[in-house]
């Protein structure tokens, strides 16, 4: 029972308590800038979310075999051949979305979501809760950046993934712009933080 708890417990607490973006405020970048439209913002969600499940894993499988002098560059050069994975995929096979988040999609290398989870618990974890914690960060992660991409292109073009709810003239065009990105993240955050402290 303790065992499901500690599981349930490291899946959960990336998508809620420990959100990426809401509550720990990492990986500003790619949530700034790619979150333009609800479809980039799940896209690029989903890109880091494989690369944090895969990484996760086998630098928990490693953890061992890595001396502690080279442990840093180690998880960069895993972390970088998952990126290079979605990269390629992405490339053939979502060329249109590939074109979009373009250079965000090699930066995920550098991204401290990433980093951070392979350091802080995968090097320290057994594969099954790596997996895990790189589930539930990827899935807030995602979840944070879709949520902010609908808000975005709802109110800066009056549609949420591409299907149209009011008319364009409508829309409020800084919304699409960057600022958009600044005041819909804030908002967001205030609101999240005010339902964190009532529960």
């Amino acid at each position: 029972m303790n065992i499901e708890n500690n599981a349930l417990k490291t899946l959960t607490n990336g998508i809620l308590k420990e959100n990426p973006t809401f509550a720990l405020v990492l990986g500003m970048c790619p949530t700034l800038a790619t979150t333009t439209s609800a479809v980039n913002g799940m896209s690029m969600g989903l890109a880091t979310l494989f690369v944090l499940v895969c990484s996760n894993v086998v630098i928990s499988l490693l953890k061992n075999l890595i001396p502690d002098k080279v442990r840093i560059p180690a998880f960069i050069v895993v972390i970088a051949t998952f990126v290079t994975m979605v990269q390629l995929v992405m490339q053939a096979y979502l060329p249109a979305i590939y074109e979009v988040l373009g250079l965000f999609i090699p930066l995920i290398v550098v991204n401290c979501i990433v980093l951070g989870r392979a350091e802080a618990f995968a090097a320290k974890n057994t594969v099954g809760l790596s997996a895990l914690d790189g589930l539930g960060m990827g899935l807030g992660f995602t979840l944070s950046l879709t949520v902010i991409g609908a808000i975005r292109e709802l109110l800066g073009s009056g549609a949420i993934f591409g299907l149209h709810i009011f008319p364009e003239y409508y829309a409020m065009l800084i919304f699409v712009l960057a600022p958009g990105a600044f005041i819909a993240l804030a908002y967001l955050m205030a609101a999240v933080n005010k339902l964190q402290k009532k529960s």
